[in-house]
């Protein structure tokens, strides 16, 4: 039986998650070192200085304050559906150059969110989305020709202790603290969403699929060496032989 949340459903499961989110996740033993490292991983030059780069999915700005402590110079647009979360985001203190817009994944069009970008990364957001091959080419499109994507995803590594690990970390923790902040809907979402989403090699598989090059998957340390990868790819430079 799926439990798993959608669209709008999805959106005021997190309105209502912002409050505590924070308390939360900063339970995770290397959470935000995590997102740090994964935007590391875009590889992007000069810590960013000119570079504009998306944050799609930015939650409470986790993943926001990650890139802004690796790439200071870039301009960043954050961007997430859920009005609590975005609320809670754009209340922290943030330096010169980032900027929230509130948008689903989906619709990121009719809210203005226009390229090229140099770089886009999503952190724990692929998994979310009703349609991941429509937002994965709407992400490619606002890419500039050689524009770099970093995915931070809760993705299992296909092996069952991967599986096993991870439910017992959300049984066990995961959701008894949720309970307490009367957020367990949302949080057996993430238990379920995580274990019917693309293992590893499937979605590099859908990333190459959908038109991306250069995809690497690089585990990360810790008890979530198997569970949460990064996945870097690229918009090519040129398509089918000719200028992008």
């Amino acid at each position: 039986m799926t439990l798993l949340l959608r669209d709008q459903d999805l959106a005021t499961a997190f309105d209502h998650a912002a409050r505590g989110y924070d308390a939360l996740v900063a339970a995770n033993p290397g959470y935000h070192a995590h997102l740090r490292r994964s935007a590391r991983r875009l590889g992007l030059p000069r810590r960013g200085e000119g570079l504009r780069v998306l944050d799609l999915g930015c939650g409470t700005g986790a993943s926001t304050a990650a890139l802004a402590a690796v790439l200071p110079g870039a301009r960043i647009v954050a961007v997430d559906a859920s009005e609590g979360m975005l609320e809670r985001a754009a209340a922290k203190p943030w330096p010169d150059g980032v900027t929230f817009v509130r948008a689903a994944a989906e619709g990121l069009a009719g809210a203005g969110v226009e390229g090229p970008f140099d770089a886009v990364f999503a952190a724990y957001l692929f998994r979310n989305v009703s349609d991941p091959d429509a937002v994965l080419t709407s992400v490619r499109d606002l890419l500039a020709p050689g524009g770099r994507l970093g995915v931070h995803e809760y993705s299992l590594g296909g092996r069952r202790a991967d599986r096993a690990v991870w439910s017992a970390v959300c049984r066990g923790i995961v959701q008894p603290v949720a309970t307490v902040f009367g957020d367990s809907e949302l949080y057996r979402h993430l238990h379920r969403s995580v274990v019917e989403f693309d293992t590893a090699d499937r979605f590099a598989g859908r990333l190459r699929a959908t038109g991306f090059d250069a995809v690497r998957v690089l585990p990360l340390p810790g008890w979530q060496t198997g569970i949460t990868h990064t996945f870097v790819a690229r918009r090519p430079r040129t398509v089918n032989g000719a200028g992008a």
